[in-house]
């Protein structure tokens, strides 16, 4: 059954507000405020139209930034846990580590050691290439051996 466009504007109006309140506490009820919807008829809609609950969409948002953040800041686990709007660290962590695949210090660790390693060889890193493809005579056939010009 298709949605009529008021009411599609309603469920996008919603998701925008997740997307710039995301910090802040959110809950079924403010979303459905904001959507001038009642909360079971957001919930229903925003779900048919994003696949995922409003719920999975701020928690996905939040886990976002923060693997942006912990890439990025050199503040603590608990501080961008704090920042991005999860109220406890042990679900944060959890939540985390299950979504991403490595408990946040972990994955500060390893954003660490790939920003390194871009520094020390940036042309032997090509973001999401696996292979290096020289083209032409190599500086490593010619007896250099650093493989640089």
């Amino acid at each position: 059954m298709p949605i009529a466009p008021e009411i599609y504007k309603k469920i996008v109006t919603a998701k925008l507000y997740i997307d710039d309140s995301f910090r802040e506490s959110i809950d079924l009820d403010s979303l459905a405020k904001e959507a001038c919807l009642s909360r079971f008829h957001f919930h229903r809609l925003f779900t048919s139209i994003y696949r995922i609950t409003p719920h999975q969409y701020l928690t996905r948002k939040r886990l976002e930034q923060a693997r942006l953040s912990l890439a990025g800041k050199t503040g603590t686990v608990t501080d961008i846990c704090n920042e991005v709007g999860f109220e406890s660290i042990g679900s944060f962590s959890t939540l985390f580590k299950k979504n991403i695949g490595h408990p946040p210090a972990n994955y500060r660790l390893l954003a660490w050691q790939k920003q390194e390693q871009i520094k020390e060889q940036p042309r032997a890193f090509i973001p999401h290439c696996f292979i290096e493809v020289c083209i032409g005579k190599s500086n490593f056939e010619e007896g250099d051996p650093t493989g640089e010009h």
